[in-house]
């Protein structure tokens, strides 16, 4: 029993996850905040945070550490966190995300783009976003503001997922494998610090960790710090 719901972690963390951005998007959808209150910030920061936590849950399906034991289970939960994000196709995803790892710092590297913050976030979004996805959330978009105010689809729907994407590619992917790097996955890990590391970015920052230990899901990250630390000081 201990050992099965071991397993099934990863499907209650991505439910979790999943229902918590639901419930809040329905929320805020009815919010009506005036622009000098200090919660509606607070509010899109919390639906930005929440939808990485899709974005990285979707990450850990590519891995296939939602479900291990249930393949189909592990690509459905993720391709719902990818659809509810920005209705992106975890497959191109998952292509994409393993040529990173297998390519890290290359020229054959999705993820990676020499030039400076703006243009390599630039060419990572390129990388990414199709003029289907483009066109598909405009309808989208269009339809829901017949039924909902536009200010909180602006401010709730649409801000926090740009956001979202400034968080994963600063913290993910900027930070992490700017530069040249003494290490066979040309990444760099940030300091110890388990609570900025999970608000930043979902453990993320603990990136040279992530590469060294793919199958890692993304709540298991700080321990992997944890042993890193205690392997180095012996």
């Amino acid at each position: 029993m201990k050992h099965q719901l071991k397993n099934s972690k990863g499907t209650y963390i991505a439910i979790i996850i999943i229902t918590l951005w639901m419930v809040s998007i329905v929320i805020l959808m009815k919010t009506n905040l005036s622009f000098t209150n200090p919660l509606l910030y607070i509010f899109v920061l919390i639906q930005m945070h929440l939808y990485t936590g899709l974005f990285i849950t979707a990450h850990d399906a590519m891995h296939g550490t939602i479900a291990p034991k249930n393949p189909k289970l592990n690509i459905a939960l993720g391709q719902i966190c990818t659809a509810l994000y920005a209705l992106f196709p975890l497959k191109n995803l998952h292509s994409k995300h393993h040529q990173h790892h297998d390519f890290v710092h290359t020229k054959n590297d999705p993820d990676y783009h020499e030039g400076n913050f703006f243009v390599w976030y630039f060419n990572f979004i390129k990388q990414y976003i199709t003029w289907w996805q483009i066109l598909a959330m405009a309808i989208i978009y269009n339809i829901l503001k017949i039924y909902i105010p536009e200010k909180n689809l602006v401010l709730f729907w649409v801000l926090p997922s740009l956001l979202s994407t400034l968080q994963l590619f600063y913290f993910g992917t900027y930070l992490p494998h700017k530069g040249e790097h003494q290490n066979k996955y040309q990444s760099k890990t940030q300091d110890k610090n388990h609570i900025w590391a999970f608000f930043s970015c979902y453990f993320f920052g603990y990136h040279y960790e992530h590469h060294d230990s793919p199958g890692t899901p993304w709540w298991r990250l700080w321990q992997v710090k944890e042993q890193s630390i205690n392997t180095k000081n012996g």
